[in-house]
C-alpha cells in the first residue's frame, strides 16, 4: 500500500456519502455565544466546573429526529439520540455511551475509557512512548503499560476546547472546537493548533472535520473515541450487533498490543468482517489475537478506492431495532474495540453499570505506533502544512 503523508492529503467529499453536509465546513462561523445563547438548531448551557474553577459547556446540535450533545471538556460526544422529535415531548434512543455529569468524566474518564471523547496528540499506542523524528528522539508519558496510548496522560481527551456555533447549506448545524496544544506538551514537539468540527445534517449524518497546523514538525493522529450501542445506552451486549469493514487485512499486535509491523490477511481468521458477522460470533474463539485483546481491540486496514477521498468503510447493524451506522472516512485506519475491559464499575447515562461488551468503538484514524512504523503511512506533520481528516457517522432505522 502507498504510505502518504498525513499533512498532503486533501478532503474530497463524494456526494453519494454525505450529500448535504458538503462544503458545511466551509461556512463562517458565528461569533463564540455566551452560555445558554441560542441559534436555530443550536443551543449551549454551562455544564459545571473542573477542580480548577474552569466552566464547561455542553451543546446540543438538534437537526430532523437526531440530537446531538457535545461538551466543550475533552470534545465528548456525550449522547446522540435517534427518534426524538422536537416540539413534540420526549427523547429518542440515545445510542452512545457515556456520563450524565462532569464529575463521571473527569473520575470515570481518567484513565479511561474515554467515552465519546476527541483523542490527541496520537491517538491508539506508541511502543514504549519513543519515537524518533528528524533524528531526535522523543519521550512522551507511559499510561498503558510500558506503552503510550491515546496522547498521554493529560491529553486532548481531558482538556478544555473553546468552543463556536457553525451553520451551513441544507440546514446543517454544527460545533466548532479549538485548542492549541504547546511546544512539548506531553512531550510532543511544536505548537499545535487544532479544530475539530462537529456537523449534524437533517439525514441524521453527523460529521467531524479535523484540522491541525504546526510550528514545528511533529507526529499527529486524531480520532474520536465514541462507544455505540445500537439497541439503546444501557441495553446490555452488543455481541449481537453485526459488522461489515471493508478490509482484507489487519495489523496484528504483540501482546501488548503494539502492531508486529505486519499487514496480515483476515482470510480464514475471526479478523474477516468483509461480510456481515456478528461480533460475538468469533470472540470467544482461542486466536491468539483475539487472547491478546481479551476480544477484538485491533487496526483493520482499510480496502479503498482512493488515497483520501470520503468513502463508506464500515457498516454497524443492530439486528433488534433494526438500526444501522454507516461510516465514511478518508483515513486508512480503522480501530475495532470490543468494549473488553468494561468491567462493571461504571454507571453511565440511564444510570445502568457498564459491563464487558455494552459498547463498541469504531475509530478512524492512522495506524497505531506509525511513528516507530517507517512501512506505515506517516503520520508526520510539518509546519506550512495541513492535517485534514474527515469522518462521517450515518445513523438509521
Amino acid at each position: 500500500m502507498t504510505a502518504p503523508n498525513i499533512s498532503r492529503r486533501s478532503v474530497v467529499l463524494a456526494a453519494t456519502a454525505a450529500g448535504a453536509l458538503a462544503g458545511a465546513s466551509a461556512a463562517p462561523a458565528a461569533a463564540a455565544p455566551p452560555p445558554g445563547h441560542r441559534l436555530p438548531g443550536v443551543t449551549s448551557e454551562p455544564w459545571g466546573t473542573l477542580p480548577d474553577g474552569t466552566a464547561v459547556e455542553r451543546w446540543t446540535l438538534a437537526n430532523g429526529d437526531v440530537t446531538a450533545r457535545v461538551l466543550t471538556y475533552g470534545g465528548i460526544l456525550q449522547t446522540l439520540e435517534l427518534g426524538g422529535r422536537r416540539g413534540r415531548g420526549g427523547r429518542g434512543t440515545n445510542v452512545v455511551l457515556g456520563f450524565d455529569d462532569l464529575a463521571g468524566y473527569v473520575e470515570g474518564n481518567n484513565p479511561g475509557p474515554y467515552f465519546g471523547a476527541l483523542i490527541g496528540r496520537y491517538g491508539n499506542r506508541i511502543a514504549g512512548g519513543r519515537f524518533t523524528l528528524d533524528g531526535q528522539q522523543y519521550q512522551v508519558p507511559l499510561n498503558d503499560g510500558e506503552n503510550s496510548l491515546h496522547g498521554g496522560t493529560d491529553s486532548f481527551d481531558k482538556r478544555v476546547w473553546a468552543a463556536e456555533p457553525v451553520t451551513g447549506p441544507d440546514r446543517t448545524v454544527g460545533v466548532r472546537l479549538r485548542l492549541v496544544s504547546p511546544d512539548g506538551d506531553q512531550g510532543y514537539p511544536g505548537e499545535l493548533t487544532v479544530e475539530v468540527t462537529y456537523l449534524l445534517d437533517h439525514f441524521g449524518r453527523l460529521r467531524l472535520d479535523y484540522l491541525a497546523t504546526t510550528d514545528a514538525p511533529t507526529v499527529v493522529n486524531l480520532t474520536n473515541h465514541t462507544y455505540w450501542n445500537l439497541a439503546g445506552e444501557g441495553s446490555g451486549t452488543i455481541y449481537d450487533h453485526e459488522l461489515t469493514m471493508r478490509a482484507s487485512r489487519y495489523t496484528p499486535v504483540d501482546e501488548t498490543l503494539i502492531p508486529t509491523g505486519e499487514l496480515a490477511p483476515v482470510e480464514g481468521t475471526p479478523m474477516d468482517f468483509r461480510r456481515p458477522t456478528a461480533i460475538g460470533a468469533r470472540i470467544r474463539q482461542p486466536f491468539e489475537q483475539i487472547l491478546f485483546g481479551q476480544g477484538y481491540d485491533h487496526n483493520w486496514v482499510l480496502d479503498r478506492r482512493t488515497e483520501d477521498e470520503l468513502e463508506e468503510v464500515a457498516v454497524l447493524r443492530d439486528p433488534r431495532s433494526g438500526r444501522t451506522l454507516k461510516i465514511s472516512t478518508t483515513e486508512p485506519g480503522l480501530q475495532f474495540y470490543s468494549g473488553n475491559f468494561l468491567d462493571g464499575t461504571l454507571v453511565g447515562t440511564s444510570g445502568t453499570v457498564y459491563r464487558q461488551g455494552d459498547g463498541l468503538a469504531l475509530e478512524t484514524q492512522h495506524f497505531p505506533d506509525s511513528p516507530n512504523q517507517p512501512a506505515f503511512p506517516s503520520t508526520v506533520l510539518r509546519p506550512g502544512e495541513e492535517y485534514r481528516t474527515t469522518t462521517v457517522f450515518a445513523l438509521s432505522r
